[in-house]
């Protein structure tokens, strides 16, 4: 059996660290100016007590000394605190002024920490700031879990081609900082900087304090949540500001690699960022799926070129990021675009970013399995070597890619079955799926669509739309290699 003292204290500690984080909201629905958005503070209030009394509890129960965590208890200890924050952080929604079932709760708290930017929610621009406030934390608090989880625990676990990135990682001859706490500390350190900067800009460009802040923490961790129905859209019709080209660059930021800043910040080593072959196909990838769509909005619509080129660079970084943000209902735009948004979705960031999907890195993985063995088709009795960033790929790496395709898109079209057997049509069914495993915030189409939401689907589908975004965060093997009788065994 695996040893679970070492997990309920991390997870305890996590739950009660969530209540305290909790305080936040409280205050904001307390200083609110409407009277009846201040009733809300005792949701939160309440919320907080139960989450440090249980984790708290918790945590003290299994306090003890460990030497370390093993690779099954790494498994297990990401699944299980995922899931321990969402079911916690639900709390205030279901408790709160918007009188929300625990089944939507729940689904909002998943999309809040999975960053995927679903919604089951109308009436944002009327919900009391506490509420807001908290979506938005969750997304930040989501952001820097996965940039940590990507750094620390996915290479140690080899989980889909991640141990490609160990290099990256404090355990090695590259090392710059100490420890594992330190570099989570670091990672962490620009995260909030990088959303302080992206603040800083929303606010001059003419975005109120507090939206600016909730449309940072959502920005950088490219999560999508925001404080108006009409999602980033509401801004730009308020004002000539070009506050979605501030956007675009921040969702850009937040999908590049956080350990790339780190090496440039604490090394002086720029050519580590710019050098990085991941950081120039995602560039290369973004700007070329721009340009596309720049050609089509223009000849289409037949609008000037600058208006053509932020509509295009805006909504093609929000979708391949997953960052779901929208100023337009871009559905509507033709066959051509909804089948084009809806393949991009899956792309995803670099890997160690905040973004989703399939990661670049995996792209170019499955491209250079490709090429070898083209090649060795070709001379079979040549010797060729794949490589990424200049180091041989090994071919457990070509594996574990391989085989994260071949989930990722099974599990997608099981859960596209699934949720078309709840009546869903099939363009909602699809989308809904795609938008769950890629955790990408809006689907297409009249009801998930950017000018729609998820709240008319059925229970069963929401629960099932929150599996796949779990899955989808946490790169499928780490719940898959649960499921295995031998897990349990000594």
């Amino acid at each position: 059996m695996v040893e679970l003292r070492p997990i309920l204290l991390v997870v305890g500690a996590l739950v009660a660290a969530l209540g305290v984080t909790m305080a936040i909201p409280t205050i904001a629905d307390l200083l609110a100016d409407d009277p009846i958005d201040r009733k809300d503070w005792a949701a939160f209030a309440t919320s907080g007590f139960v989450c440090v009394l249980t984790g708290g509890g918790v945590a003290a129960a299994n306090w003890g000394r460990f030497s370390s965590i093993g690779v099954r208890q790494g498994f297990l200890l990401t699944t299980a605190s995922w899931l321990a924050l969402v079911a916690f952080a639900a709390l205030p929604f279901n408790l709160g002024a918007l009188d929300m079932t625990y089944t939507d709760a729940f689904f909002e708290a998943m999309s809040g920490l999975t960053t995927t930017g679903s919604t089951v929610v109308s009436g944002l621009d009327a919900a009391p700031p506490g509420f807001l406030l908290w979506r938005s934390m969750l997304q930040w608090f989501g952001g820097v879990g996965i940039i940590i989880m990507a750094f620390a625990v996915l290479p140690a676990l080899r989980v889909g081609g991640m141990q490609i990135f160990r290099s990256e990682a404090w355990d090695t001859s590259e090392k710059f900082v100490a420890n594992a706490a330190q570099y989570s500390a670091s990672l962490t350190t620009i995260y909030a900087v990088l959303t302080a900067v992206c603040f800083m800009c929303l606010w001059a460009m003419g975005m109120g304090a507090f939206d600016a802040a909730n449309h940072a923490m959502t920005t950088v961790a490219t999560g999508g949540f925001s404080t108006k129905d009409a999602s980033l859209g509401y801004f730009l019709s308020a004002g000539d500001a070009p506050i979605d080209l501030v956007v675009a660059a921040f969702m850009i930021v937040g999908s590049l690699p956080f350990g790339l800043f780190l090496a440039v910040i604490l090394r002086g080593e720029v050519s580590r960022l710019t050098g990085d072959s991941q950081v120039r196909f995602f560039l290369m990838v973004l700007a070329g799926l721009t340009l596309l769509m720049l050609i089509y909005v223009y000849d289409r619509f037949n609008i000037d070129l600058f208006t053509a080129f932020r509509l295009s660079l805006f909504n093609v970084t929000s979708i391949i990021t997953g960052t779901g943000y929208a100023t337009t209902a871009y559905d509507v735009w033709g066959g051509f675009a909804l089948g084009f948004f809806f393949c991009i979705m899956f792309i995803g960031g670099c890997a160690g970013s905040t973004s989703c999907g399939l990661k670049i890195f995996r792209f170019q993985v499955a491209l250079a399995a490709a090429r070898l063995y083209a090649k060795r088709l070709a001379h079979p009795h040549g010797v060729f070597v794949a490589r990424y960033n200049q180091r041989p790929i090994k071919d457990d790496v070509f594996i574990s890619v391989l085989s994260f395709f071949f989930v990722y898109f099974a599990s997608f079209a099981t859960l596209s079955v699934l949720l078309a057997g709840f009546g869903l049509d099939t363009l909602t069914a699809i989308s809904s799926a795609g938008t769950a495993i890629a955790n990408v915030g809006p689907g297409l189409g009249p009801v998930v669509g950017p000018s729609g939401n998820f709240a008319s689907l059925p229970d069963g589908a929401k629960w099932l739309m929150s599996a796949g975004m779990l899955l989808g965060r946490l790169e499928f093997f780490t719940l898959f290699v649960l499921l295995s009788p031998g897990f349990w065994r000594r």
